[in-house]
């Protein structure tokens, strides 16, 4: 990709299906204030987790797409599922194209753990996916690494039940086998996760450090911004536009709710199998 290194104010293009993906954005905002970022939360089609893996590639390409159409300068894949499923075909597609991607953060995990048991929870299509069986294999060193989906768990979230009776039993629900089994370290395999992640640590407790990836995942976009020489101008002012396949209103109500005030959000439209934002 050619652009002018000193002035680069292409926006960095984000997705996920949902609201999930904000917290990825929230600390992409926070490592770098520079850059312009542009959030698409496919609303319309949340929950990914459910769908096969196919169905979620063919969102990821058209998201992709209509991302690079308003001039994307590199696409972060901020869903775990997507991710999964889309991550190897797109770059094979898009080889001028820089992607981010998700992972389950077993490495991390497994380095930190002396009970040598990690748990993972993240959605069925992630632990279904090549990507999954590849991270554990690489990373997991003799650790028993355990894995527990959590069905339903991206629907509470999209619905505001951060904090909710129904949420937290559904919650110990899936936590309690693995804490059963002496866990002390559990990763968040789901972009949606940390937003209810006071809720998780208050069942686990202090013994067990929850790990959230996208602090990682904002480090690497700094090293590939820097490796391609598109990053912003250091004095550069950043913004963040989103768009939502859903309602705009909720949309925007969900990210008060996160702490990201007085953002525009744009509604877009699926139409034919295509995006357009």
């Amino acid at each position: 990709m050619t652009t002018n290194i000193a002035t680069d104010q292409h926006p960095i293009g984000i997705f996920d299906s949902g609201i999930g993906g904000l917290t990825v954005t929230a600390t992409i905002r926070q490592a770098l204030p520079s850059e312009r970022l542009l959030y698409f939360g496919d609303s319309a089609h949340v929950p990914y987790g459910p769908r096969t893996l196919e169905e979620v590639r063919s969102f990821s390409f058209a998201i992709t797409e209509a991302l690079l159409a308003r001039g994307a300068k590199v696409i972060v894949i901020a869903c775990n599922t997507a991710s999964a499923a889309a991550l190897r075909p797109l770059r094979e597609a898009y080889p001028d194209v820089p992607f981010v991607g998700m992972e389950p953060a077993v490495k991390p995990a497994v380095e930190h753990t002396r009970t040598r048991v990690v748990g993972v929870i993240a959605t069925v299509a992630t632990f279904q996916s090549e990507l999954y069986a590849t991270i554990v294999e690489r990373f997991s060193h003799g650790v028993q690494v355990l894995h527990q989906p959590c069905p339903g768990l991206v629907k509470q979230i999209e619905a505001g039940e951060f904090d909710t009776p129904a949420t937290e039993a559904m919650l110990r629900g899936w936590l309690q086998p693995l804490l059963d089994k002496n866990i002390d370290a559990l990763v968040l395999g789901c972009t949606h996760y940390p937003i209810v992640r006071p809720l998780i640590e208050r069942i686990v407790g202090p013994a067990v450090r929850v790990i959230d990836p996208a602090p990682a995942i904002a480090r690497q976009l700094k090293r590939v911004l820097e490796r391609d020489g598109i990053e912003a101008a250091a004095d550069a002012e950043g913004d963040l536009t989103a768009y939502t396949s859903g309602d705009p209103t909720s949309f925007m109500h969900m990210m008060d709710r996160l702490g990201m005030y007085g953002v525009r959000v744009a509604h877009a439209t699926w139409k034919g199998g295509a995006l357009h934002l």
